[in-house]
């Protein structure tokens, strides 16, 4: 298999799944899985096995869906791909939410907020944001679903985000929706609507106007209702998303069922039932069965009432669903007392009590449920953002004391840093006197104008992208390309080295240390670089290179960049800096060596 073909398989998946043909899309992504060609391909096998999570994911196969996101997940994590990470923690998350396990989906959108922040990763940021505020939805806690939605929408507004803004918008609706303040939910269905209709995501504005059909009929206004959901099932059928339009087709039969119009409700429960047949959709043919059976029994024609209701109760009983078991049973209550069998009629009814009440008291537990998993979440939160704080605080320290990309990979569990680099510049200055002022000086002063000067280095290098390695009482030493390679490592180390000794004359420190000066050396070469230490953490660089920058520190002059041949070679086609040859002098261990100064161009 080539890549062209693998491209035109995964796309392949992606169609089926889009126009609902499910058992074929997991037919061939299984098949691609097998392919031992798709497996040495990273990002193409994650993005199959995230396309099959969906598709699990979407016909309630949630343990499936949770193999395959997880696989992808570790993909990610092997490669460091913090980007794909977030996105999978997110769906992770959702199959949680789908399974009303609130806890672990909370955690794992919560993971995938702090990775997307982490990374600035807005996008991701904005997603788990709505996520967390959906779990908050289904846990019926409206005011904090708000707070997430708002928080997300704002995010997507601030860097126009426009999908996440009509997502978030039809999100809210949903939340006043719940709270039966209709005239709110239809204005912010509206608004996302409206740009969903702008970005073309048909699928989108069918759902906008479906929720604009539900609010309204809760409202009795029928003839809106039934305009919104018609617009939805026309956008549904030109846009080929024929598998979604039943739950439309049956509201609007919904509608006329409550204009009692039977005869149109009939045409709209048969279409709806014949998708549901296509489509396999057990749960929708009980329903739409149902829905028909009283169609009949209101149109006086018993038999086919009876013939529905019987196959309805079947589905009902092989779904253990309880709540269409006790529709039909008020239905066959209603047929028997027609009958005037008022025996059977009296004992359908109480059945029927029966299993409500039952449902009553399975929806008081599933409340009490949802109560202690609010409850446990908002333990967590707290324990969460505890810990976030203090992790953040100790991250900072540590962001201080190494490299930050050195200090991320020891959070993330890299026991040996151990990295060459070929081309970088090392940069060694000592204060000249500094040791003969301070032995006749206060302490705490000597302590303050070395921190004031090193700190005026630090601002200096971050200015250049320059890494200090340590400092060692007056010394200090620095190096560029490390552990962040760059290409113009020798024109920032020479302006670094330019300012440091500018900087050193306009310094506020005291009286004694006025005269100080700096004597500095620069190299460029390979080097070793890496952590040391267990309790205390020390980021160093050996090498050659390293030796021979810091002979040239020593053999230079007060006031001066001491500089060797290959640095000089290498930096001469700056011109805003002069390369002044000192001539051949010894360097300890290396020999005669020929070397230069370098300045400021005038």
């Amino acid at each position: 298999m080539t890549t062209e073909e693998l491209q035109n398989s995964i796309h392949a998946i992606e169609v089926l799944f889009e126009h609902a043909k499910y058992e074929e899309a997991i037919s061939l992504s299984k098949q691609l899985i097998a392919d031992s060609f798709v497996n040495s391909n990273t990002s193409q096998s994650v993005k199959i096995h995230t396309l099959l999570g969906n598709i699990f994911e979407v016909i309630s196969k949630f343990t499936e869906a949770l193999q395959q996101y997880n696989k992808a997940l570790d993909i990610h994590k092997n490669h460091d791909n913090r980007f794909g990470i977030a996105d999978c923690l997110s769906n992770i998350g959702n199959v949680y939410d789908s399974l009303s396990e609130y806890l672990p989906s909370i955690q794992h959108h919560q993971d995938s907020l702090y990775i997307s922040k982490e990374i600035n990763y807005t996008k991701g940021i904005a997603r788990s944001l709505g996520n967390i505020g959906i779990v908050y939805l289904n846990l019926s806690d409206y005011l904090t679903a708000l707070q997430y939605f708002e928080e997300a929408l704002s995010l997507a507004e601030q860097h126009k985000i426009t999908d996440v803004i009509a997502i978030n918008l039809g999100n809210i609706g949903n939340v006043f929706r719940h709270l039966k303040e209709y005239p709110k939910a239809i204005e912010y269905y509206k608004k996302a609507l409206e740009i969903n209709n702008q970005l073309q995501k048909f699928d989108g504005s069918a759902i906008n106007l479906g929720n604009l059909g539900i609010v309204n009929y809760y409202q009795h206004e029928y003839e809106l209702a039934l305009e919104y959901y018609k617009r939805a099932v026309a956008i549904k059928e030109e846009h080929g998303l024929r598998h979604s339009i039943a739950f439309n087709l049956s509201n609007i039969g919904n509608v006329y069922f409550s204009l009692e119009d039977y005869s149109k409700a009939l045409e709209y429960y048969q279409q709806a039932l014949a998708i549901n047949k296509e489509f396999s959709d057990k749960r929708g043919i009980g329903f739409n069965l149902k829905n028909l059976a009283f169609v009949y029994y209101y149109l006086d024609n018993e038999e086919q009432s009876i013939d529905f209701v019987n196959q309805s109760w079947k589905i009902a009983n092989e779904l253990q669903d309880h709540l269409l078991e006790m529709e039909c049973l008020e239905l066959y209550s209603k047929l028997y007392e027609k009958k005037e069998d008022f025996e059977q009629a009296i004992h359908y009814y109480k059945r029927y009590i029966e299993l409500k009440n039952t449902i009553n008291s399975e929806e008081t537990k599933y409340n009490a449920i949802l109560f202690d998993q609010k409850r446990l979440i908002k333990e967590d939160e707290k324990s969460r953002i505890l810990q976030l704080a203090r992790f953040q605080e100790q991250e900072k320290i540590f962001h201080k004391i190494l490299p930050v990309s050195i200090a991320n990979r020891l959070i993330e569990g890299e026991t040996t840093i151990a990295d060459s680099f070929d081309n970088v510049s090392i940069f060694f200055s000592e204060i000249v006197g500094f040791n003969e002022i301070s032995s006749n000086t206060p302490p705490s002063e000597v302590v303050e104008t070395l921190n004031t000067i090193f700190s005026s280095f630090d601002r200096i290098g971050a200015k250049y992208g320059i890494e200090k390695i340590k400092t060692i009482g007056d010394i200090y030493m620095a190096v560029c390309g490390v552990p962040v390679a760059m290409d113009d490592h020798l024109e920032r180390s020479a302006h670094f080295a330019v300012e440091v000794i500018d900087m050193l004359s306009q310094i506020p420190i005291g009286d004694s240390f006025r005269k100080l000066q700096l004597r500095i050396g620069l190299h460029c070469g390979t080097v070793v670089a890496g952590i040391i230490g267990e309790r205390k953490f020390a980021y160093d660089i050996w090498g050659d290179a390293v030796n021979i920058a810091s002979r040239l520190e020593s053999n230079s002059e007060v006031g001066r960049i001491h500089i060797s041949e290959q640095f000089a070679k290498s930096i001469k086609q700056h011109q805003e800096f002069s390369i002044i040859p000192r001539g051949e002098i010894n360097i300890k261990g290396k020999g005669s060596m020929n070397t230069f100064w370098l300045e400021k161009a005038k």
